[in-house]
């Protein structure tokens, strides 16, 4: 740590070290030396007030099904029995697949599993069949737990597949059995979770975080939660909507974080726009974890006139950039509601920076400060060079949410993690004078025009202030002569005629001539991963095999 007299309160720049430093306290964690698992960590910040009172947990906005914190904690401890006590115990250090959409079962799942010290490895229930042998050949998992509609995608394990959907797992959860469970004992260094990163730009990889990785995230949203104003802690009861899915790292570090404080947690099987404006209006959701496009559709939206959205208070956007224009157009739209934003990676357990309070939520454009207990630095991609605050380069991070490394892969791990432990987040950024930090581009994702190279999200934004845009991506098209040109694919809004002609003479007006889009292609829909990043390999192939217009 450098000494504190060199960093400036500003930045969090030290011009010693050239590190930047959180301005956040430090938030104190368990010693690392104490066994404990995610689990008890978490079970142990929730409120007594919340198994007391009676409080949803949980509900399930396609049924109406709510489940009590007493009956959520009910729950673990008859799966935990169960699963200790079958044919086939599992065991500290297996590793169990999942493969489920979003439901009422799945935290009670991820608990139980964790209390055991067992590895949950949570996969997207619409991976295809190539993709879920490679996941079971990285994770080697010994068991699955499933529906009824992905169990038959799940080859033969050592324990099988157990169906979360079927009437014997319910009356598992449902059990009054009296049989105390063993307390297992699990270090903070054992790794918690498999989440797989999304694979934008190659082959998906299994990052392994730890139970300490995930004790560290969930400590600093609980320490700092009360130190500022969120806009929701006033509230009587804080209800969240989940859109997100629970086995992307969003979405796992949310659940968890928001059944630690005791919040009131509504989760969508399946989404779709409409269906959660009814849900927000059903039940008066104060708080939404999104991603861009959302915030996009809801600025963009005339559907929202529909419903009552008086009750949302706070929007926590991540997963992807968020432009400037599209959270000022969301504010203009609904001047009560807050976007707070967040920056992370799958290998920082989600969490690296984020906004906190109104007062940070003004500085739009920008993914908030360094996140408690964290160190950064902006490094040259060419020459190695740390740089000062206000100048853009790579991104690297330090702390105690960085990712073990990746499962099978030690060849990524040792070109993703150095030896001092600092995490090349492949992400072009820099910090401004006031310690916010901004995203411009993936490195990787940068177009090459000639000498010059072009952020993909710069274009994004601007192509999205047009009000007959529904959504774009810009992807990088070969020139024989530039060696690469950006190309605009295009959603147009419903009722709109804009031609190709029309968006790039759009952009052309508002950036450099090197910047221009020099082509454009009209599509239905944009190729998005579930967190919401721009597929934009897919679209790179689209672009390659079908015709566009050209200027």
């Amino acid at each position: 740590m450098a000494n504190n007299n060199n960093i400036d309160p500003n930045t969090g720049y030290c011009s010693q070290s050239k590190t930047f430093h959180s301005l956040r306290p430090i938030v104190p964690l368990p010693p690392l030396s104490q066994p404990l698992s995610l689990t008890d960590y978490s079970l142990s910040l929730l409120p007594e007030t919340a198994i007391s009172n009676n409080i949803p947990a949980l509900i399930d906005s396609a049924t109406n099904h709510h489940l009590t914190y007493p009956t959520f904690l009910r729950q673990i401890k008859s799966l935990t029995s169960f699963l200790q006590q079958s044919r086939t115990p599992l065991i500290k250090g297996h590793v169990a697949l999942i493969l489920t959409p979003s439901s009422l079962h799945v935290p009670v799942l991820y608990f139980s599993l964790l209390s055991l010290g067992v590895t949950v490895a949570p996969a997207n229930p619409l991976s295809s069949q190539s993709e879920l042998t490679h996941l079971i050949q990285l994770t080697k998992p010994v068991i699955a737990f499933a529906t009824s509609t992905t169990a038959s995608k799940i080859p033969n394990l050592p324990f099988g597949t157990i169906v979360i959907d079927s009437p014997s797992f319910l009356s598992i959860l449902d059990s009054n059995s009296n049989s105390e469970t063993r307390r297992v004992e699990t270090s903070q260094s054992d790794t918690a979770a498999i989440l797989f990163s999304s694979g934008t730009t190659g082959k998906i990889k299994g990052v392994l975080l730890t139970h300490r990785n995930l004790i560290a995230l969930i400590g600093g949203f609980c320490y700092l939660k009360h130190a500022y104003d969120d806009g929701v802690i006033n509230e009587p009861h804080p209800v969240s909507l989940f859109p997100l899915p629970l086995f992307h790292v969003f979405g796992f570090f949310m659940l968890v974080r928001a059944l630690a404080m005791g919040e009131t947690l509504v989760l969508m099987q399946r989404f779709d726009f409409e269906g959660m404006l009814k849900t927000v209006e059903k039940y008066r959701i104060t708080y939404m974890p999104v991603s861009p496009p959302l915030v996009t559709a809801f600025a963009k939206s005339e559907l929202v006139k529909k419903y009552d959205l008086s009750s949302l208070r706070l929007l926590g956007s991540g997963g992807a950039p968020l432009g400037k224009e599209v959270a000022e157009s969301f504010k203009t739209k609904f001047p009560n509601v807050e976007i707070v934003q967040g920056y992370g990676l799958t290998e920082s357990g989600g969490g690296a920076s984020r906004m906190i309070g109104f007062d940070e939520a003004k500085h739009y454009g920008s993914v908030g400060r360094l996140a408690e207990n964290m160190e950064a630095k902006i490094v040259d991609p060419v020459t190695g060079e740390a740089l000062s605050p206000g100048q853009k380069g790579e991104l690297w991070l330090r702390g105690p949410t960085i990712m073990k490394g990746y499962i099978g892969d030690d060849k990524a791990t040792v070109e993703t993690l150095d030896s001092k432990g600092w995490l090349k987040t492949g992400d072009l950024c820099y910090f401004d004078s006031d310690g916010f930090l901004f995203i411009v581009d993936r490195l990787k994702e940068l177009i090459k025009y000639k000498a010059y190279q072009v952020p993909p999200a710069e274009l994004e934004h601007i192509l999205h202030t047009n009000p007959e845009i529904a959504d774009a991506a810009v992807i990088p098209y070969p020139d024989e002569d530039a060696g690469q040109i950006p190309m605009a694919f295009v959603v147009r809004k419903p009722g709109s005629n804009i031609t190709a002609a029309q968006v790039m003479e759009y952009v052309a007006k508002q950036v450099a001539p090197y910047k221009k889009i020099r082509r454009v292609s009209f599509v239905n829909s944009i190729p998005k991963s579930p967190a919401g990043k721009i597929l934009r390999r897919e679209l790179v192939d689209i672009a390659l095999t079908s015709g566009s217009s050209k200027l």
